[in-house]
C-alpha cells in the first residue's frame, strides 16, 4: 500500500523556486534542497526524482503563475497602451518589491542553465513566446483599432518590448532606482505612438 505524503507537493515546490532562486541551479546542492524544502531526502527523491526533474518542475510552477498573473492584465479591458504599461509596471513592481534582488527566475535559469541544458532551453523559450505573444495580441489589437500607429509591424513591436522586459529584469539585479525603471517604461511607450 503506498504512503500518504505528510506535506503539500505546491507548498514544497514553491519553496524549492526560493531556493534555486536564490542559489541558482549549480549553486544547490541536494543539502540545500533537503534543508530548504524542510522534507526528508528519501520524500525528496520519492516526489521529485532528481534535482534537474524538481529544477523543471520548479520553472514550470514558476512559468504557469507568472502566467496566469501576465494573462489577467492582458485580458483587462481598456486602450493597449494602458494595458502594456499596466504589465511594464507589474513586472517592475514585482522586481523592486524583491529586498534580495533575485531578478527573474525564468531569466536567471536561461541565463545560467539553458545554454548547456536542452530542457530549460526548451522551457525557457516556450516561455519567452508565450509573453511575447501576449504582447503581440495587445499591441494588434491596438493597430487594428487605430490606438497604436501601423508604421512598426506587430510583431516586431512585441519582440522589442519583450526585449524590454529581459533587460528591466536583469536591472532588477542591480539596481532598486524607480527613477530608472520609469525612464525605460516612458521610452518603450513612445514606441507605440
Amino acid at each position: 500500500m503506498a504512503r500518504t505524503k505528510d506535506f503539500d507537493e505546491n507548498e514544497v515546490l514553491g519553496k524549492a523556486i526560493d531556493v534555486f532562486w536564490h542559489k541558482g541551479y549549480n549553486g544547490t546542492s541536494m543539502q540545500d534542497l533537503v534543508d530548504g524544502l524542510g522534507i526528508s531526502r528519501s520524500s525528496l527523491y520519492d516526489t521529485y526524482g532528481d534535482k534537474h526533474t524538481l529544477f523543471i518542475k520548479a520553472l514550470e510552477s514558476y512559468q504557469n503563475e507568472g502566467s496566469g498573473k501576465v494573462g489577467t492584465i492582458i485580458n483587462s479591458t481598456g486602450p493597449a497602451k494602458e494595458i502594456i504599461k499596466k504589465l511594464l509596471e507589474y513586472i517592475t513592481g514585482e522586481l523592486l518589491g524583491d529586498q534580495a534582488h533575485k531578478g527573474c527566475f525564468m531569466v536567471n535559469a536561461e541565463v545560467e542553465v539553458a545554454p548547456h541544458d536542452p530542457e530549460v532551453s526548451q522551457l525557457v523559450c516556450a516561455n519567452d513566446q508565450q509573453v511575447e505573444d501576449a504582447f503581440y495580441q495587445v499591441i494588434k489589437k491596438g493597430q487594428d483599432n487605430g490606438e497604436i500607429s501601423n508604421r512598426q509591424d506587430a510583431r516586431a513591436l512585441a519582440r522589442f518590448t519583450f526585449n524590454t522586459v529581459k533587460g528591466i529584469r536583469v536591472t532588477a539585479k542591480s539596481t532598486t532606482d524607480k527613477a530608472v525603471f520609469d525612464d525605460i517604461i516612458r521610452l518603450t511607450m513612445v514606441t507605440f505612438d
